[in-house]
């Protein structure tokens, strides 16, 4: 059976399920050079619980959970079949390890009426638009950092035995206060590439204490990541990759100046 990289995707505004160009045209083609997983797990930074939750529904609707996009956008379904048994294995696997806080060791909620959140139907609509592999979502904490969210990934990391894509939907930098106004294709001030940058060598470079301490280490991380909900799904990715994994940066290009729109994979 496959071993697919755990991922972690930028999916920027949601508009990118529309875009030509840049991270779009290359996610349009990364599901066919990753091949087709037996089932998708997804992390997206737009759903976040106190403790974590799965969703169980067979078939998940299409949220559309942003508000003034081009009508096109509310349109767009994506029909995939639900995952609830690996769903079901996931929050297993939770509630049997042991680790940090509230991440693992505790009791996992089953949403049986989640459906997916743009953070990940976008990517998916562009990776496999079929829209015919089984899905299924595990939430952020919202409390809960970085260190947490890494217990998470090493927690449902044996999923990837059985084929499942472990997808982590967030944004390797994500400051809307400095977004508006930007044009598209607006060049990355410093403070963008920068972080970025550091970030995409701490990956390759195997150095997980420095990026679950990345808003000490990192340069402009705070202002990057004014909250952190955008970054918490790489540290699910980098949990769930092997120990000895290589992180590379697979992608990198920028949407309105100043959202990266990097795309790791962990081997």
């Amino acid at each position: 059976m496959t071993r697919f990289p755990s991922l972690f995707v930028s999916h920027g505004a949601p508009t990118l399920a529309l875009e030509r160009g840049g991270a779009a045209d290359f996610l349009r083609g990364y599901g066919e050079t990753l091949g087709r997983p037996e089932a998708i797990l997804v992390i997206s930074a737009h759903w976040e619980t106190d403790t974590p939750a799965v969703g169980v529904s067979p078939a998940p609707g299409t949220i559309h959970d942003f508000r003034g996009f081009p009508p096109a956008l509310y349109q767009i379904r994506y029909p995939a079949p639900g995952a609830p048994l690996v769903a079901e294995e996931a929050a297993r696997l939770i509630e049997a390890a042991s680790g940090q806080g509230q991440a693992v060791g505790q009791r996992v909620r089953r949403d049986p009426e989640r459906g997916l959140d743009h953070g990940a139907w976008v990517p998916l609509s562009l990776m496999y638009p079929a829209a015919d592999i089984p899905v299924a979502q595990l939430s952020i904490l919202r409390r809960g950092g970085p260190a947490a969210h890494l217990a998470l990934g090493e927690a449902i990391r044996p999923l990837r035995d059985a084929g499942v894509l472990v997808l982590a939907s967030g944004s390797a930098t994500h400051n809307l206060y400095e977004f508006r106004g930007q044009d598209h294709d607006a060049p990355a001030p410093d403070w963008v590439s920068g972080f970025a940058d550091w970030l995409a060598q701490a990956i390759h470079e195997g150095r997980a204490a420095d990026l679950v301490n990345y808003r000490k280490l990192a340069p402009h991380a705070e202002r990057n990541h004014p909250t952190e909900e955008h970054l918490l799904p790489l540290h699910v990715a980098l949990g769930a990759a092997s120990p000895s994994a290589i992180g590379r940066r697979v992608h990198s290009s920028h949407a309105h100046g100043v959202l990266a729109m990097d795309v790791h994979a962990f081997d």
